[in-house]
């Protein structure tokens, strides 16, 4: 068994609404909330680096579980913005943590990466030192994109955050069930990065990423429930990555789920990349501590790649 024993998130605090950006991008503020269902995001300040979110998420997260990194047995960090490529920020945060010697691992897959990390804190965890696997996504995608009029399709959806959660091989709150994961590198040119250091920037081809996540997002969340005998309506919530809420609507839209199961915090923090998911699963876990039924957990990101995660409530 691999559980989610607690989650923990650290939003910057300086709020950025549409009204600020339009100005810089060149559009109304209700047009940004019409292609994107964004109305505010965060942005980092100046000193605020990838490893300062994660320390202060994935700090959040062993409090909130009750235990000490020297407990934690592997640490595996999500990032596709981190400020140096070579070596990553993962043993950085490993170290600051105090997690000494303990295995630490990059996953640079903007959007999708924290599903990465979860699907393989999962297989890890049971064989880890302690049974316990914490899972970091921390992003600042603001100094990633361009706000000019140029650069808007990007600059309106994007903020900085960062989340974790701690996979325990002993019963949790979730367990997590099965997951599958897909990847197609012929369409890697729609959605990368550019450049290294402060001079990277993401580069995407909206229209293309948007036509391909809400064919593929419904596709394999129906393969993974076909092969775990469920369907869709039989699913209490899905909890994806928050890229676009009408993505997350056309998505609900074509698995014939209402809406409402679907949780959404795009509103607030805009698209943070790979972080959106632990940040709207920390959410979603404090506001639905009992899951009415079994939760899918989906992101779509650069790759292309994209998956699906089944958890299930674990009864108290």
């Amino acid at each position: 068994m691999s559980s989610i024993r607690a989650t923990g998130a650290h939003l910057p605090s300086r709020v950025v609404t549409n009204e600020e950006l339009a100005s810089q991008v060149g559009e109304s503020a209700a047009w940004i909330e019409q292609v994107s269902g964004i109305r505010e995001r965060r942005y980092a300040a100046e000193g605020e680096t990838v490893v300062t979110l994660a320390l202060a998420a994935a700090q959040a997260c062993l409090a909130n579980a009750g235990v000490t990194a020297s407990d934690v047995g592997m640490l595996l960090l999500s990032s596709g913005s981190a400020e140096r490529n070579v070596p990553g920020p993962a043993a950085q945060v490993a170290a600051e943590l105090g997690m000494g010697t303990a295995a630490a691992l990059d996953i640079a897959i903007p959007s999708a990466g924290s599903l990465w990390a979860l699907s393989l804190a999962k297989q890890m965890a049971p064989v880890t030192p302690g049974g316990k696997v914490l899972v970091v996504a921390s992003e600042i995608m603001s100094r990633r994109v361009d706000r000019t009029a140029e650069g808007r399709n990007t600059a309106i959806l994007f903020g900085d955050g960062a989340a974790a959660a701690l996979i325990d091989a002993q019963p949790g709150t979730l367990e997590l069930q099965d997951a599958l994961l897909q990847s197609d590198g012929t369409g890697a040119d729609i959605l990368h990065m550019e450049g290294a250091g402060d001079a990277a920037r993401l580069h995407m081809d909206g229209g293309s990423v948007i036509l391909r996540a809400s064919r593929k997002l419904p596709a394999v969340t129906q393969q993974l429930l076909t092969r775990n005998h469920l369907a869709p309506d039989a699913v209490a919530h899905f909890v994806m990555h928050q890229a676009n809420g009408n993505l997350i609507a056309k998505v609900a839209s074509t698995l014939k789920v209402p809406p409402e199961r679907f949780f959404q915090n795009i509103a607030h923090y805009g698209n943070t990349s790979s972080a959106s998911l632990l940040i709207a699963l920390h959410e979603f876990l404090q506001q639905t501590p009992q899951p009415a039924g079994p939760v899918v957990l989906s992101s779509f990101g650069a790759g292309l790649n994209w998956g699906a995660m089944l958890a299930m409530p674990i009864s108290a």
